[in-house]
């Protein structure tokens, strides 16, 4: 979960690292996509759709990281209450 919340969060060194390649690419060594250089890309660009584009994949993002961290804490709800653990 931490993991998570970190790649999410620390979007300065994927914007570094990534290198922004805008299509899909199923090689490990080769520039990939990523959701905070697509916000960055389409944030500062002069078009008003791009800005728009920036603002849902900002949505998006953040739907994806609150929709994992509520499954973790389900899960873990689930495994206190089946173990009687806390």
């Amino acid at each position: 979960m931490l993991g998570i919340a970190r790649v999410a969060g620390e979007a300065a060194p994927m914007l570094f690292t990534a290198f922004g390649n805008p299509f899909w690419n199923t090689r490990i060594d080769q520039p990939i996509a990523t959701l905070p250089h697509m916000i960055f890309t389409y944030a500062i660009s002069p078009y008003e759709d791009w800005h728009a584009k920036a603002w849902t994949t900002a949505l998006v993002l953040i739907t994806l990281v609150l929709s994992l961290n509520i499954l973790a804490r389900l899960i873990v709800s689930w495994r206190q209450k089946h173990t009687g653990t806390l």
